[in-house]
């Protein structure tokens, strides 16, 4: 019993791991390049952060879907997955969860701003504050 308790524990841990981890289904870019790729027609900006996150600033034209809202699904599921979505958080972790889930539900075309807002802010780039 206690082995099964062990290996469920190491199973559950690699899980968690690999839910953190950076994503290899989407493109990480950082600051510079992630601003490029929102600045091009038809990319989606999606913001991944809390409501409060994103009142406090966000990038133009960023929609706020929080990932760790019990929605999100359901949010995602609302979208085009022939779209090419462009995510980001505060410091890339939510953002690599949400690249994970949405690969999962089918989309394809997907970027993440690999160090989150914090490097977006660190690079001087504008955010929208009201």
């Amino acid at each position: 019993m206690k082995k099964l308790v062990a290996l469920a524990s190491i199973a559950t841990a690699a899980i968690f791991l690999a839910g953190c981890s950076s994503s290899s289904s989407a493109t990480n870019l950082d600051a510079s390049s992630f601003s490029q790729k929102v600045a091009e027609s038809g990319v989606v900006t999606i913001d991944v952060r809390t409501p409060g996150e994103f009142m406090v600033g966000h990038i133009q034209g960023a929609i706020n879907l929080d990932v760790e809202s019990m929605q999100f699904e359901a949010d995602i599921a609302k979208l085009d997955k022939n779209v090419t979505y462009a995510l980001y958080c505060h410091s890339g972790r939510r953002s690599g969860i949400a690249v994970e889930t949405m690969h999962h539900n089918g989309f394809t075309s997907l970027f993440n701003l690999t160090n989150g807002i914090a490097d977006w802010q660190a690079n001087n780039l504008p955010l929208v504050t009201s």
